[in-house]
């Protein structure tokens, strides 16, 4: 059997008829740029995330470029985040001329460690950039309390978080913005690059909205210098005919990961839902110090699995000169060593679900 890590086949071909006709809707009116699609889309995509204002973007880095412009922030404001997440989120910080501090993460979620928060932030701490890393948001109404309290500018990094919850409320309501990527694979996906940000402040709207189309309100009259951050129509049609279909895909998510919750051997550590939170598992990730061996037995047996991310951005050449070295942040670390992405996507079948677990038992078993 070969199993995907990601199977964006079989999710188009689970809804090909809408999409096509999408597609054909936008090519048959040739309105790709701004436009009826595009408005239509984030109307709806406000409405499911119980915010004011969603504002397609061209991909999840530049819905986080302009999270930060909106900021506000100085030359040399320090910006706090995680080291276990993609590059795009530290290369924004550095896109605004602002300082990168790290936060080391809790180990059973991988998410920011709140209790360390207040010992991070120092007079020239001016935002926090949450990342709501495989899908599940940390305690966000603690961190919005810590946020409001030293008057930090407070960014929810939902790229992989899309219908996530804490409490009941999605990216965007504890947040002064959230920002969202659309790349083919996250749970809402679109056919090539994509992203949006979400905010419930009219001012941040406004200034968004203009950053992201070269700073006009009108076609040649710019109010201030600006990008060219579009998301075109077609992708907005395309992620306009996927969303009615977000809430069951993150169902199915939900049960593929309890399954595995149930059934993978005690040997791995399995990906823990914090109370209050709703993990809508972009990735399962198992956890064992048996990581590299674990991964090369299911590639032979036709299991594609992944490592996000196997080396913390502490350490990555490209931030060198800041001069963290190994130890520095150790849980981080620790966690890059360990963790091991398996298939999870709402069209995995029992069969292919059940296959994956009886791998991991064996190969656990060979080992006694």
């Amino acid at each position: 059997m070969n199993i995907p890590l990601v199977d964006l086949k079989a999710n188009y071909r689970s809804i090909k008829d809408e999409i096509d006709r999408a597609i054909q809707e936008v090519i048959d009116d040739s309105a790709f740029i701004m436009g009826p699609y595009l408005t239509s889309f984030e109307k709806n995509f406000a409405a499911f995330c119980q915010a004011k204002h969603a504002i397609g973007c061209s991909s999840g880095t530049t819905a986080l470029h302009l999270a930060l412009l909106a900021a506000g922030l100085q030359p040399g404001d320090e910006i706090i985040t995680v080291p276990n997440t993609f590059i795009a989120t530290t290369e924004n910080i550095s896109y605004v001329h602002g300082k990168i501090r790290f936060i080391d993460v809790e180990p059973q979620t991988q998410l920011l460690d709140i209790d360390q928060l207040s010992t991070v932030i120092t007079p020239q701490t001016k935002a926090i950039v949450v990342v709501h890393l495989y899908g599940q948001l940390p305690d966000m109404a603690r961190i919005k309390e810590i946020a409001d309290a030293n008057a930090l500018f407070l960014i929810e990094d939902a790229a992989q978080a899309h219908a996530a919850e804490w409490h009941g409320h999605q990216p965007g309501f504890y947040g002064d913005i959230a920002t969202f990527s659309f790349f083919p694979a996250k749970n809402l996906g679109c056919f090539g690059d994509g992203g949006c940000v979400v905010t419930n402040n009219d001012e941040i709207a406004e200034t968004v909205r203009l950053l992201l189309n070269h700073g006009r309100k009108t076609k040649y009259e710019h109010t201030i210098e600006g990008y060219n951050y579009r998301l075109d129509a077609l992708q907005a049609a395309i992620l306009d005919a996927k969303l009615p279909y977000l809430s069951r895909w993150t169902d199915l998510r939900r049960a593929h990961a309890s399954f595995y919750d149930d059934m993978l051997p005690a040997e791995v550590q399995k990906p823990v839902e914090a109370g209050g939170a709703k993990h809508v598992y972009y990735m399962y990730v198992i956890r064992t110090k048996q990581r590299d061996e674990l991964m090369q037995y299911l590639i032979k047996q036709g299991i594609q699995c992944g490592i996000h991310y196997p080396l913390p951005l502490h350490l990555q050449p490209a931030y060198a000169n800041l001069g963290y070295k190994k130890g520095s942040y150790p849980v981080a670390e620790m966690l890059a060593e360990e963790i091991l992405s398996i298939p999870i996507y709402p069209e995995l079948t029992e069969e292919q679900l059940t296959y994956i677990v009886d791998a991991i038992t064996r190969f656990f078993k060979h080992q006694h």
